[in-house]
């Protein structure tokens, strides 16, 4: 029994590893669909939409990504939630790219991304403690706590 749990924690953790692996990379000439930025150009940075049909949309930051999550009939008319398969951002500390659904976000720090202020994603909990320490943040948050005026409030300086 232990034998087979400990295969399928492996098998799993594998699975999400080569998932992450195989996430499309933006182009040279891919831009953010939110602010026109050619995305390539902030590998630290890149967030990725990928959708069942097998496209994807890149963003030069999180905080885009969650401006066009949360308002997809101005920016992907046409496209449903129901057909996302999976929503990705860059890890500070790492430069992994991962599930941007477990990343925990931290606002109002002195770091900057592309688009200034930003939603700064961690892989995890200590990460993000110690992220907000170190380079002053206001908040942290959890993936489905970014409310849908979160990015604006970062883009007027409101943490």
């Amino acid at each position: 029994m232990l034998r087979r749990q400990l295969l399928v924690l492996c098998l799993a953790f594998w699975a999400s590893c080569a998932v992450a692996q195989n996430l499309p990379k933006p182009g040279p000439k891919d831009l953010c669909p939110v602010c026109g930025m050619l995305v390539a150009k902030y590998p630290n940075w890149v967030a990725t939409i990928t959708w069942k049909d097998g496209h994807a949309h890149f963003f030069d930051g999180a905080k885009d990504m969650f401006k066009f999550l949360h308002d997809l009939a101005k920016y992907a008319p046409g496209h449903r939630k129901e057909d996302i398969a999976g929503i990705y951002v860059t890890d500070f500390y790492n430069l992994e790219r991962i599930d941007a659904r477990k990343a925990i976000f931290v606002t109002g720090s002195d770091v900057l991304g592309p688009m200034g202020h930003e939603l700064v994603p961690l892989a995890s909990q200590a990460d993000a403690d110690d992220f907000l320490k170190e380079h002053k943040g206001k908040k942290i948050l959890p993936f489905d706590r970014v409310s849908p005026d979160m990015p604006g409030s970062l883009d007027a300086g409101k943490f």
